[in-house]
């Protein structure tokens, strides 16, 4: 049995740079709008460090409208996750430009105090933000989806009441980053972790829900539309894609196979439609499988929203659920 679970990371350029109204504000207007006309579900991962210190300095007229924007989603029943870019917690902002703490930009390579800091003060923080004190995601995706080295974080995030994990992307690899997902290509749709989210562990203390990706050819992701989103962010200066970085990238590519994400702002309507044709011939081999499948999104990439409308309402044709983390928590455990 397929679920389909859209996700969509609320947040604006990697390095600070970029409007709130025109790269969170509108394009989730927009897109609320598409959900709400299908009846559709949608998680909703809220960036907390950068829109606190946005909210804090006042660098941005538009924060009031994301604010009630935020609050309206959770307000009508939106599932609210939290996802984080903890480079943010100790930006300045200077000459009208926000000066990030790239030392911080892997949260589980920092020492555990400085983890339950920031984890503690996110929510905090989307507590404040929703107007709800008793409010705790149940997700979280990590920043440049970094969820390793896994073990001091997981049991963070355990204890502050986060039940699932949404950052791997199966087949995941970052030089830089040390970020190597390729071995968790031998799990399941879910997995049970604790020590190493590539790691099944049946007594884990986290459920992984991972991106969902298919291995294709490189060739494969050299389309227009995904690269022309990468050029509208080299043209914003994100520090991810200076020329430096974009040369260790290289080397994340050179292999046969990489990893497609599930991505409803990058990928054509037929680019994800032969994605899901592929999940639904799995399905009928075995339809007693359940097989929770992750789309992701991001504000700043919302472009064409008539692929979005599209796969909808052939997800609505093949009578494919689309579902939430909670819908489906149940079913995982």
């Amino acid at each position: 049995m397929i679920e389909v679970i859209f996700t969509v990371d609320y947040e604006i350029y990697g390095n600070g740079s970029g409007s709130l109204q025109e790269l969170i504000y509108e394009p989730a207007l927009k897109l609320k709008e598409i959900f709400d006309r299908w009846n559709a579900p949608l998680v909703v991962f809220v960036e907390a460090a950068e829109l606190e210190k946005i909210e804090s300095q006042r660098t941005d007229p538009a924060i009031d409208l994301v604010i009630d924007q935020i609050r309206n989603f959770h307000d009508e029943g939106y599932e609210i996750g939290l996802h984080l870019h903890p480079q943010w917690y100790n930006a300045e902002y200077k000459d009208g430009l926000w000066v990030l703490d790239y030392s911080e930009y892997n949260l589980c390579i920092l020492p555990k105090k400085r983890i339950e800091e920031i984890v503690d003060r996110s929510i905090e923080f989307l507590r404040a933000f929703l107007n709800d004190a008793s409010f705790t995601p149940l997700s979280f995706r990590a920043g440049n989806w970094l969820l390793q080295p896994t073990q001091i974080v997981s049991h963070v995030l355990a204890g502050n009441g986060i039940k699932i994990d949404s950052s791997v992307f199966k087949g995941g690899l970052q030089y830089k980053n040390s970020l190597d997902y390729r071995s968790s290509l031998t799990n399941g749709y879910y997995w049970k972790f604790s020590k190493d989210v590539n790691t099944e562990d049946a007594e884990g203390i986290l459920l992984e829900i991972p991106i969902y990706t298919e291995m294709v050819p490189i060739w494969k992701m050299v389309k227009s539309k995904r690269f022309g989103l990468q050029y509208k962010g080299s043209v914003s200066g994100i520090t991810e894609n200076s020329l430096k970085t974009r040369a260790v990238r290289i080397l994340d590519f050179l292999r046969f196979r990489y990893p497609l994400k599930f991505d409803f702002c990058r990928m054509t309507q037929s680019e994800a439609i032969e994605m899901m044709e592929k999940l639904i011939e799995q399905d009928k081999k075995d339809p007693m499988s359940f097989r929770p499948i992750v789309a992701i999104g991001h504000t700043k990439d919302l472009v064409d929203f008539d692929t979005v409308d599209s796969l909808l309402a052939y997800l609505r044709k093949k009578q494919i659920p689309i579902s939430t983390f909670e819908d489906i928590y149940p079913k995982c455990v």
